[in-house]
């Protein structure tokens, strides 16, 4: 187990020093592609502040803020202690809606220990000074103890009624509890802001199950956004070799993981012999080979017109960003970004200037915009 407090060095690129630059032409749009800021530990998640700055999450166990283009020295402080361990540190970031009178930032991550572990959800008021987190709550914890560190989940997305949804794992090891009501692995959970339950969840009422289950049946959910054309839910989730699939996530619904899959297990044999079940719902995307995705975003800006209401994917193992255009719930066409640079990306997100912004996987990872390129 590895407890994490320290703060690393990192390097600060601005809009007038930019470390890379360089343009892509692509199907619908030329972009150039520059970095915000680079060094951070593993980056895992980003979310924007109403007043246009950044904050990040670095998996090993630290919360950054860029505001107007740079990178603070010093990490915020506050947090809980957070278990760094395989996949597990500290994870998704969402903030408030009101958060302009409230301050308030919610974050996932892991606790526990190497062998005990389990994704949890806390949030704290961001300090007037942005230096630290104050009055840090945990609000919610998987009541399941899983043996290794994998298959945390860990994205966040608050939905139109102020209700917030924390997407989960399988926990690796325990794939076959993604169908037991009883707990909350492989399962995307909904709660109030305060980390009560919703009078109207699926499961509120019924015995034996997990009150705060929206959704179960999946096996790592690491992508969740708002389609803004129909105000519909889109998840991804990582299969096992073959099978990531995008979902429309509705309550009460069983995305069939592991009695139903288009993937088999890392060593060729079949996890099932059904790619469909009765009662089962189906992805409205899946690949084969995985392209191990993370992060989902809409986008929304208006620097790139071609791109309005795309959905934008980033791929780890398969290392690019996916373009998918988009007509209501469905996916008409896709396009593959960034191929030729090699980098993991672990999110993506719309910035309030219009911009694309992604976060790469690596320990030395970075923040990194895609800018258009007028012709």
């Amino acid at each position: 187990m590895r407890f994490l407090t320290g703060l690393t060095a990192v390097a600060v690129m601005t809009s007038a020093g930019l470390a890379q630059s360089d343009i892509h032409e692509t199907e619908q749009a030329d972009f150039r592609v520059e970095t915000v800021a680079e060094g951070l530990e593993f980056p895992w998640s980003m979310a924007f502040l109403p007043d246009g700055n950044m904050l990040v999450s670095e998996r090993e166990g630290r919360l950054r803020l860029i505001e107007n283009g740079t990178m603070r020295a010093d990490a915020i402080s506050g947090l809980p202690n957070i278990l760094v361990e395989r996949q597990g540190g500290l994870l998704g970031l969402a903030v408030h809606p009101d958060f302009a009178s409230n301050r308030l930032v919610y974050f996932a991550y892991a606790e526990g220990r190497a062998n005990a572990n389990h994704t949890a959800l806390a949030r704290g008021r961001l300090s007037d000074d942005a230096s630290t987190l104050e009055s840090v709550e945990t609000l919610f914890r998987v009541n399941f103890d899983k043996e290794r560190g994998f298959h945390f989940g860990g994205r966040l997305q608050f939905l139109p009624d102020g209700t917030l949804l924390l997407t989960l794992g399988d926990g690796g090891l325990h794939r076959d509890e993604a169908q037991n009501l009883g707990n909350h692995l492989g399962s995307v959970i909904r709660l109030n802001d305060d980390g009560t339950v919703p009078f109207d969840n699926p499961f509120a009422s019924a015995r034996g199950a997990q009150p705060e289950i929206y959704s179960y049946g999946h096996r790592n959910v690491q992508g969740i956004t708002i389609n803004p054309q129909t105000g519909s839910v889109w998840a991804h989730e990582h299969g096992a070799r073959g099978g990531d699939e995008i979902n429309i996530l509705e309550a009460g619904n069983n995305y069939g993981w592991p009695l139903i899959t288009y993937g088999i297990n890392y060593n060729g044999t079949p996890v099932s012999d059904a790619t469909h079940g009765e009662g089962l719902e189906q992805p409205i995307w899946f690949w084969d080979p995985s392209i191990a995705p993370s992060g989902l975003t809409f986008y929304a800006g208006d620097g790139f017109a071609n791109w309005q209401g795309d959905a934008f994917v980033g791929a780890l193992a398969g290392s690019m960003l996916v373009r998918f255009e988009v007509e209501g719930d469905r996916i008409i066409s896709r396009e593959e970004l960034l191929v030729e640079r090699g980098e993991r990306i672990r999110d993506v997100a719309t910035g309030p200037d219009g911009n694309l912004y992604l976060l790469t996987d690596d320990l030395e990872g970075a923040v990194l915009r895609l800018v258009p390129v007028i012709p």
